[in-house]
C-alpha cells in the first residue's frame, strides 16, 4: 500500500514508464502532489507523467483555488525535468449531478453562474483521452497541454432546455445571489474552503472564462465528444427517477 504523502519506493517506480497524477481538489492538494513528484525524480528512471489539471490552470491571471493549486503543481512538475503532459478538461457533465435533486423534485436547476457559457466535458471522453496517451504510442504529446471539452459551450439556461428535451418535462435555470448560494451549499457538508472554491469558479464562469470549445478530444482518440444530451440519457434514471418495476439496465 502506498499514498501521496507516502510513496511507493524507488524500485516499484521504477516499473512504470508513464504515470497517469489525479488526485482530489483540496487543501492539501499541492503538497501532496509535489511529495509525489518528488518521488519519481528519486526514482531516477524519468517516467512520462500525464497529469490532470483543469481548464484555467495555464492562466496566470486566474485565481480560482482549484486552478491556483494546478498551476503551483504544474511549476514544480515542469522544474523537474520530467516529460509531462497536462490534460485540461473544462467543467465535468457530471457536475450536474448535483442539480439532480432539484431537477427531479423541483423542476429547477439553482446556481450562481449568470449566463456564463461552459464547454460542458464528460469524465468518460477525460478518460479516453488519458487512456490513450498512457497507453498507445508517442506522437508527440510530450510536454502539451490538451484543453478538453464537450462539443459546444453551454449556459444554465441552455442546459436547462436540453434537459427538458430529454426528459420531457419543463425544467428552468435560476440564477442564484452568491450568498444565496453559498448558505445552500455549506448547507450540504461542503467545508468553507470548498464552498469559497465554489463561488471563485461560478465568478470565473460568469465572467466568460469557460466558453471554450476546442477539438482537442477528437484529435487525441479520433472520435468526438459526447454531446450533453446523449450523457443525460445515459443518467436518466438520476435525473427523473426510475420508474416503478423496472431494473436500472432498463431504464
Amino acid at each position: 500500500m502506498a499514498s501521496f504523502d507516502d510513496p511507493p519506493a524507488a524500485e516499484f517506480l521504477r516499473a512504470f514508464d508513464r504515470v497517469f497524477l489525479l488526485s482530489p481538489a483540496h487543501e492539501g492538494q499541492v503538497e501532496l502532489e509535489t511529495i509525489f513528484i518528488d518521488a519519481l525524480v528519486l526514482a531516477g528512471h524519468r517516467p512520462h507523467v500525464v497529469k490532470i489539471a483543469a481548464d484555467g490552470f495555464q492562466d496566470p491571471g486566474c485565481e480560482v483555488r482549484f486552478m491556483r493549486s494546478h498551476r503551483q503543481i504544474a511549476v514544480h512538475l515542469d522544474a523537474t525535468g520530467l516529460p509531462v503532459t497536462y490534460l485540461a478538461p473544462n467543467m465535468y457533465m457530471e457536475n450536474l449531478l448535483e442539480a439532480a435533486d432539484t431537477i427531479r423534485d423541483q423542476g429547477m436547476i439553482f446556481a450562481p453562474a449568470g449566463r456564463g457559457r461552459i464547454g460542458f466535458v464528460a469524465t468518460s471522453d477525460v478518460a479516453r483521452v488519458a487512456a490513450s496517451i498512457l497507453t498507445g504510442p508517442d506522437h508527440g504529446h510530450e510536454d502539451q497541454t490538451y484543453v478538453l471539452t464537450g462539443p459546444e459551450a453551454l449556459d444554465y439556461a441552455d442546459v436547462a432546455a436540453r434537459v427538458s428535451a430529454v426528459f420531457a418535462r419543463e425544467v428552468d435555470y435560476e440564477d442564484l445571489p452568491e450568498a444565496q448560494a453559498k448558505q445552500q451549499m455549506l448547507a450540504t457538508g461542503l467545508s468553507p474552503w470548498q464552498v469559497d472554491g465554489n463561488l471563485e469558479l461560478f465568478d470565473w464562469i460568469r465572467h466568460g472564462a469557460t466558453d471554450s470549445v476546442t477539438s482537442s478530444v477528437r484529435e487525441v482518440t479520433g472520435d468526438d465528444p459526447r454531446a450533453l444530451e446523449d450523457w443525460l440519457s445515459e443518467l436518466r434514471a438520476a435525473f427523473v427517477g426510475r420508474p416503478p418495476g423496472l431494473s436500472p439496465e432498463e431504464v
